[in-house]
């Protein structure tokens, strides 16, 4: 059986949160500062969303290089998730989809709900899980406070 409760937050999160230092995990590993890249497999929506909150939680130091495929995943989902509601805005949420007979021919119509819904809730659950791993939930941002959000990796240098 898995470990119970939420997930632990990672060092830079707890930090930026101003938890108490006794409840801080100092000896966690820490990633090497190199660049960091988006993966390879991201779409052209998916590296849109990368190049928007990438930077940012990359100076905050929640993105690391450790973090790159599970962001990616994050990325890919709000990607999805923006297809989804563009083809839901254009179809609808109801449509009409044909109906054939045992022999392959066409004998009507019926209405059933789109099938980008389910992609949509599916995204949802998807970036829902992974944007709050990253803090990017409103309630992991309500917790921030303290800092100023900025991480020189040059400080890597001087306390590695």
């Amino acid at each position: 059986m898995g470990k119970r409760g939420p997930h632990p937050a990672p060092t830079a999160l707890k930090l930026v949160r101003g938890t108490r230092s006794d409840r801080v995990n100092v000896d966690e590993p820490v990633p090497s500062t190199v660049d960091i890249e988006p993966p390879g497999w991201l779409n052209e929506g998916a590296l849109a969303v990368w190049e928007v909150y990438a930077p940012d939680l990359i100076r905050k130091g929640v993105l690391t290089t450790w973090d790159v495929e599970a962001f990616g995943v994050c990325c890919d989902a709000a990607a999805r998730r923006r297809r989804a509601v563009e083809a839901l805005a254009e179809q609808g949420e109801v449509v009409e989809l044909p109906v054939f007979d045992k022999n392959g021919k066409q004998s009507g119509f019926r209405t059933t709900r789109n099938p980008w819904t389910v992609i949509l809730g599916q995204a949802d659950r998807q970036l829902q899980t992974w944007a709050a791993r990253f803090g990017m939930t409103p309630s992991d941002r309500a917790q921030l406070t303290g800092g100023d959000g900025r991480r020189d990796p040059a400080e890597d240098l001087l306390t590695g």
